[in-house]
């Protein structure tokens, strides 16, 4: 039965005492806020002591009149900088405000929420490459069984060809581990169809199952593992993750079931939180049913428990087309160029 969920904690007025309470507890978090809001100051600042310098030295060039430009324009600088100051003061309420509200829903519903935590998760095609990794409004199981979900951002390539990429992402602890299987969603895929995925993988391990499923999903899953896939995929599960998971990518990796969006979770909406745990109670537990007496008969030890064999934990990454074809193309014109040298001589 899904669980219920107290969204009145989410939805509810915060009072002054809880949000200061709220800061009392977390202390550090949350200084980009202030940090935005004292830029805006200062920016503001600067911007009117520029105009006002101007004005004033355009009034002197014309021999007087520089005292009521200057007064006037410094009225008008007064009322722009006390503006900035409260518009910086009001967003930084606002986003405390926030916080203390998605800190309460989670303490009401057996979770932990996190503003911000440095790293990516220890798996997953997402956490595996870039850097300055960085989790944020991460929320998590208390006790019992690990689940965690929240935004995830990093860092690509340097300069001009610098990237920031942002994810959003749903990770379940399972019963055991799994072989590596991974479930492309056609629906978030780009305009010719290539994978949103920050990894590819060869087309041969791609399995195809029974009725529509091939239109919402690819499956990819480790060479000789097809039948282990459909004792895990089956038609009732499938339904699931066609109807509550169509927009997601999943991606099952040792004894984790992860979800991934390239579209950000409102971290404070009622309807994503409520589909995030919808999820977790009938894709996850369905997945934790099929799954919960599997055994690898790959493995080392035949059939035994937890154990996965070396060639199924990992899928096969194929490397990009652009990764061969540009070396290619520019060694090919290095040597064209070298051979047209010699025959001009």
């Amino acid at each position: 039965m899904p669980r219920p969920i107290d969204f009145a904690a989410l939805t509810a007025p915060v009072s002054a005492q809880e949000v200061r309470a709220y800061r009392e507890r977390t202390r550090g978090a949350g200084r980009a806020p202030m940090i935005v809001g004292g830029s805006l100051v200062a920016i503001a600042a600067v911007v009117v002591l520029i105009v006002a310098g101007s004005i004033t030295a355009q009034a002197a060039s014309r021999g007087g009149g520089a005292s009521l430009g200057f007064l006037g324009l410094a009225g008008f600088g007064v009322l722009m900088f006390g503006g900035v100051v409260a518009i910086a003061v009001w967003d930084r309420h606002r986003v405390w405000r926030m916080r203390t509200r998605l800190d309460r829903f989670a303490r009401a519903n057996g979770m932990t929420y996190t503003v911000r935590l440095g790293g990516g998760l220890p798996l997953g095609l997402v956490f595996d490459g870039g850097r300055r990794g960085e989790r944020s409004d991460v929320f998590r199981s208390a006790q019992g069984r690990e689940l965690e979900f929240g935004g995830y951002q990093y860092t690509t390539g340097s300069g001009k060809s610098r990237r920031t990429h942002y994810w959003s992402y749903l990770s379940l602890e399972l019963d055991r581990r799994l072989p590596h299987m991974v479930l492309d969603a056609r629906a978030n895929n780009g305009l010719f169809g290539g994978t949103n995925l920050p990894a590819s993988f060869r087309r041969d391990q791609v399995l195809s199952l029974e009725g529509d499923f091939d239109r919402h999903f690819t499956l990819y899953c480790p060479r000789e593992y097809e039948r282990d896939a459909l004792y895990v995929f089956t038609p009732d599960l499938m339904a699931l993750l066609v109807d509550e998971a169509g927009p997601y990518d999943v991606e099952i990796v040792d004894d984790r079931m992860l979800l991934y969006s390239s579209t950000p979770f409102r971290a404070a909406s009622v309807p994503v939180l409520s589909r995030l745990l919808r999820i977790v109670d009938t894709v996850g537990a369905k997945t934790l049913a099929r799954t919960d007496r599997y055994r690898d008969e790959h493995a080392p030890v035949p059939f035994a428990a937890d154990v996965v064999a070396p060639e199924g934990r990992r899928l096969r990454r194929r490397l990009p087309v652009l990764a061969i074809a540009v070396p290619a193309v520019a060694a090919a014109l290095v040597i064209a160029a070298q051979l047209l040298r010699l025959a001009g001589h």
